[in-house]
């Protein structure tokens, strides 16, 4: 008689629409990762169109800048090695910010082999009135946390990659979105 009591139950809340309390929990669990993972895209994306719309520059376009400027003069391997991005791609980056006269790609006076990148007048000016990059907010606040706190997020966000199965995808640790060489 009982267990004919919870089968009916069972049907009833099937017939209803309804999930048992754990399924209900679980469901609301998930709808609160899913939010948080769509809303850290959004804030990557809205930050981006922001620096695109302020700056005319994209997010890495920014970075490469600021790191030019920290440096004074870096090669692109240089400036590859430091932001994480292949030289390649540092090379498309930095096609378009000469295009723009931000930057000037010059030989090394000491060794013709290499080519030096370094900040043009306008490209001081562009940094100076653009917002800061979300990584940059990122990287102040991240750092400011505790260990065992930096250590859980690493590990939360290493295992939602995983069930997403993009371990795999090669990606530059950039807060930026699409293509990382688009036009300004």
């Amino acid at each position: 008689m009982k267990n004919e009591v919870k089968a009916q139950a069972k049907n009833a809340r099937k017939v209803a629409g309804t999930r048992t309390p754990a399924a209900s929990a679980a469901q609301g669990e998930i709808e609160l990762v899913l939010t948080a993972i769509r809303r850290v895209i959004r804030a990557t994306d809205l930050h981006s169109r922001y620096i695109t719309k302020t700056a005319g520059l994209t997010s890495s376009q920014l970075i490469l800048l600021k790191v030019v400027k920290g440096r004074g003069a870096a090669t692109v391997g240089e400036l590859a090695g430091v932001i994480s991005l292949s030289q390649a791609t540092v090379t498309t980056i930095l096609d378009r910010l000469e295009q723009g006269g931000l930057v000037l790609r010059a030989r090394s006076e000491l060794d013709r082999r290499k080519v030096v990148v370094t900040l043009t007048p306008a490209g001081l000016e562009v940094i100076e009135r653009s917002p800061e990059p979300l990584q940059e907010t990122f990287i102040r606040q991240f750092s400011a946390l505790k260990d065992w706190e930096r250590s859980m997020i690493i590990a939360s966000l290493q295992r939602v990659a995983t069930m997403m199965d993009a371990e795999g995808i090669d990606a530059s640790p950039l807060l930026d979105i699409g293509s990382l060489d688009r036009p300004g």
